[in-house]
């Protein structure tokens, strides 16, 4: 852990999937039952975890050498078959809703910067009751014109700024190496969570690593 991150942070964002929520059951599930419906055979439980976290689009072509046309058509296919009760079937971590309330009781605002559809990331939030603490809540878009966490995180900023919050004094809060580059390419730290979905050497691309919502809470908070 990085002493000097102790400090007061001007905004927060967080990342979904391997951070607020342990949503990877839910996403793999639908994940197996995409490329079963495709006539793929189905990726092994631990190639489909790396799934959770990257933009999906991006992932099909990566891990399963798709097309970007048939990349497009298995987004189709995965989203119709992660919606409603599949979506929710997940859980938050330990501590980490007790931590967004005490972030919003300190009056430093919040965002969500997820690579999940937008619509799915506010249904999820609201469901688990967590949509109350944040000020701007984005995804990728439903046409994946935004699904880099670059470009979601520029857009967390931008819908901050608009609202009149100083994010000169931001940071990112996730669990994957996509988390820490997107909050680098605009210009913001990044903190990666222990408990999530990556990988130890997905780490080095973080200004730090924390294992617990103690410490994220010391880290955020003072």
């Amino acid at each position: 852990m990085n002493p000097t991150l102790t400090r007061t942070w001007s905004a927060i964002l967080f990342d979904l999937d391997g951070t607020i929520t342990d949503s990877a059951p839910a996403i793999t599930s639908s994940l197996a039952r995409t490329f079963t419906l495709l006539g793929r055979p189905v990726p092994s439980a631990a190639e489909l975890l790396a799934y959770v976290g990257p933009p999906m689009l991006d992932a099909f072509q990566e891990y399963a050498g798709m097309t970007p046309d048939e990349a497009h058509e298995a987004i189709a296919v995965y989203r119709a078959e992660y919606h409603g009760a599949a979506a929710l079937d997940t859980a938050v971590f330990p501590g980490i809703a007790g931590l967004l309330e005490r972030i919003h009781a300190a009056g430093i605002p919040l965002a969500l910067a997820t690579s999940k559809p937008e619509l799915s990331a506010i249904a999820i939030l609201t469901h688990f009751d967590l949509a109350k603490y944040f000020t701007a809540t984005v995804g990728a878009s439903a046409d994946e014109t935004r699904s880099h966490k670059s470009d979601i995180v520029a857009e967390a900023l931008a819908r901050l700024a608009a609202t009149g919050v100083d994010t000169s004094g931001a940071v990112m809060v996730g669990d994957r190496s996509y988390d820490a580059i997107g909050a680098q390419a605009n210009g913001i730290p990044a903190i990666l969570v222990e408990w999530g979905y990556g990988s130890p050497a997905e780490a080095a691309a973080a200004t730090a690593v924390v294992y617990s919502s103690d410490q994220l809470g010391r880290l955020l908070l003072g």
